[in-house]
Protein backbone atom coordinates (compact mmCIF):
# COMPACT_ATOMS: atom_id res chain seq x y z
CA UNK A 1 0.00 0.00 0.00
CA UNK A 2 1.51 3.75 -0.71
CA UNK A 3 2.55 5.87 1.73
CA UNK A 4 2.02 9.77 1.05
CA UNK A 5 4.40 12.37 2.81
CA UNK A 6 2.71 15.73 3.84
CA UNK A 7 4.02 18.93 5.08
CA UNK A 8 2.11 20.24 7.75
CA UNK A 9 0.69 23.79 6.89
CA UNK A 10 2.25 24.93 10.58
CA UNK A 11 5.57 23.46 11.45
CA UNK A 12 6.60 21.79 7.78
CA UNK A 13 7.01 18.87 9.72
CA UNK A 14 7.16 15.77 6.66
CA UNK A 15 4.25 13.62 8.13
CA UNK A 16 3.62 10.00 6.79
CA UNK A 17 0.42 9.24 5.74
CA UNK A 18 -0.35 5.64 4.66
CA UNK A 19 -3.11 5.55 2.00
CA UNK A 20 -5.30 3.07 3.82
CA UNK A 21 -5.46 5.80 6.49
CA UNK A 22 -6.01 9.05 4.40
CA UNK A 23 -9.88 9.42 5.37
CA UNK A 24 -9.20 9.52 9.22
CA UNK A 25 -7.98 13.37 8.95
CA UNK A 26 -4.46 13.14 9.81
CA UNK A 27 -2.38 15.29 11.94
CA UNK A 28 0.93 16.49 12.52
CA UNK A 29 2.61 14.31 13.99
CA UNK A 30 4.84 17.42 15.70
CA UNK A 31 2.24 20.46 16.34
CA UNK A 32 -0.51 18.23 16.23
CA UNK A 33 -2.33 20.48 13.65
CA UNK A 34 -4.46 18.90 11.05
CA UNK A 35 -3.16 18.01 7.34
CA UNK A 36 -5.15 18.83 4.45
CA UNK A 37 -4.92 15.78 2.01
CA UNK A 38 -7.65 17.19 -0.40
CA UNK A 39 -4.40 17.90 -3.34
CA UNK A 40 -2.49 14.77 -2.19
CA UNK A 41 -5.20 12.18 -1.84
CA UNK A 42 -5.09 9.25 -4.63
CA UNK A 43 -7.35 5.98 -4.92
CA UNK A 44 -5.82 3.61 -2.73
CA UNK A 45 -3.90 0.95 -4.60
CA UNK A 46 -4.72 -2.93 -3.73
CA UNK A 47 -3.44 -6.12 -4.21
CA UNK A 48 -4.75 -9.14 -3.69
CA UNK A 49 -3.47 -10.44 -0.49
CA UNK A 50 -4.80 -7.55 1.29
CA UNK A 51 -8.04 -7.10 -0.75
CA UNK A 52 -10.46 -9.01 1.83
CA UNK A 53 -8.46 -7.29 4.87
CA UNK A 54 -9.42 -4.17 3.65
CA UNK A 55 -12.60 -4.45 3.01
CA UNK A 56 -13.38 -6.09 6.32
CA UNK A 57 -11.75 -3.23 8.37
CA UNK A 58 -13.17 -0.63 6.14
CA UNK A 59 -14.88 2.00 8.83
CA UNK A 60 -16.12 3.69 5.60
CA UNK A 61 -17.95 2.48 2.38
CA UNK A 62 -15.62 2.04 0.02
CA UNK A 63 -15.95 1.43 -3.92
CA UNK A 64 -13.03 -1.01 -5.91
CA UNK A 65 -11.76 -0.06 -9.53
CA UNK A 66 -10.81 -3.22 -11.23
CA UNK A 67 -9.26 -2.14 -14.20
CA UNK A 68 -6.19 -3.02 -16.87
CA UNK A 69 -3.97 -0.74 -17.47
CA UNK A 70 -3.66 -1.95 -21.39
CA UNK A 71 -7.32 -0.98 -21.18
CA UNK A 72 -8.66 2.06 -23.15
CA UNK A 73 -11.94 2.38 -20.84
CA UNK A 74 -10.02 1.88 -17.77
CA UNK A 75 -7.76 5.07 -18.97
CA UNK A 76 -10.69 7.35 -19.98
CA UNK A 77 -12.24 6.50 -16.44
CA UNK A 78 -9.01 7.06 -14.01
CA UNK A 79 -9.04 10.72 -14.16
CA UNK A 80 -12.59 10.80 -12.89
CA UNK A 81 -11.98 7.70 -10.31
CA UNK A 82 -8.96 10.28 -9.18
CA UNK A 83 -10.83 13.04 -8.94
CA UNK A 84 -14.09 11.30 -7.06
CA UNK A 85 -11.42 10.31 -4.34
CA UNK A 86 -10.76 13.62 -3.38
CA UNK A 87 -13.88 15.20 -4.09
CA UNK A 88 -15.29 11.58 -1.24
CA UNK A 89 -13.10 11.92 0.94
CA UNK A 90 -13.96 11.17 4.52
CA UNK A 91 -17.17 9.75 3.19
CA UNK A 92 -15.92 6.96 0.92
CA UNK A 93 -12.62 5.00 0.25
CA UNK A 94 -12.00 5.00 -3.43
CA UNK A 95 -9.69 2.05 -4.27
CA UNK A 96 -8.05 0.56 -7.80
CA UNK A 97 -6.98 -3.09 -7.87
CA UNK A 98 -4.74 -3.80 -11.51
CA UNK A 99 -6.52 -7.08 -13.07
CA UNK A 100 -3.20 -8.04 -14.87
CA UNK A 101 -0.93 -7.97 -11.91
CA UNK A 102 -3.35 -9.32 -9.01
CA UNK A 103 -6.15 -11.69 -10.88
CA UNK A 104 -7.30 -13.66 -7.57
CA UNK A 105 -9.38 -11.21 -5.97
CA UNK A 106 -10.77 -10.35 -9.91
CA UNK A 107 -11.47 -14.23 -10.04
CA UNK A 108 -12.55 -14.03 -6.50
CA UNK A 109 -15.68 -11.76 -7.85
CA UNK A 110 -16.41 -13.21 -10.99
CA UNK A 111 -15.30 -10.13 -13.02
CA UNK A 112 -14.74 -10.92 -17.08
CA UNK A 113 -14.39 -7.21 -18.13
CA UNK A 114 -12.71 -4.30 -17.03
CA UNK A 115 -13.39 -1.54 -15.63
CA UNK A 116 -15.89 -2.92 -13.47
CA UNK A 117 -16.62 -1.38 -10.39
CA UNK A 118 -17.75 -2.77 -6.57
CA UNK A 119 -19.37 -0.93 -4.41
CA UNK A 120 -19.01 -2.26 -0.51
CA UNK A 121 -20.48 -1.54 2.88
CA UNK A 122 -19.57 -3.08 5.84
CA UNK A 123 -17.71 -5.86 4.30
CA UNK A 124 -20.19 -6.94 2.30
CA UNK A 125 -20.34 -6.29 -1.85
CA UNK A 126 -23.84 -3.80 -2.36
CA UNK A 127 -23.66 -3.60 -5.98
CA UNK A 128 -21.15 -3.66 -8.42
CA UNK A 129 -21.25 -1.88 -12.27
CA UNK A 130 -19.57 -3.16 -15.42
CA UNK A 131 -17.80 -0.75 -17.88
CA UNK A 132 -17.17 2.92 -17.81
CA UNK A 133 -20.38 4.34 -16.60
CA UNK A 134 -21.19 8.15 -17.42
CA UNK A 135 -20.21 10.34 -14.68
CA UNK A 136 -23.46 10.96 -13.77
CA UNK A 137 -24.38 7.35 -12.74
CA UNK A 138 -21.10 7.00 -10.63
CA UNK A 139 -21.80 10.14 -8.43
CA UNK A 140 -25.81 8.84 -8.00
CA UNK A 141 -23.79 5.18 -6.65
CA UNK A 142 -21.57 7.49 -4.99
CA UNK A 143 -24.42 9.54 -3.27
CA UNK A 144 -26.06 6.12 -2.18
CA UNK A 145 -23.69 4.09 -0.78
CA UNK A 146 -23.28 8.10 1.48
CA UNK A 147 -26.52 7.93 2.32
CA UNK A 148 -26.38 4.57 3.85
CA UNK A 149 -23.58 5.26 6.12
CA UNK A 150 -25.95 7.56 7.55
Amino acid sequence: MNIYIVSCPSCFRKNRIPADRQHLRPQCGKCGAALDLRGSVQPIELEDHEFHTFIGHATLPVMVDFYSPTCGPCKALAPLIHRLSREYLGQIQIATLNTALHPGTAGHYQIRGVPTLLFFFHGRLLDQVVGAPPESQLRQKLEQLVQRRG
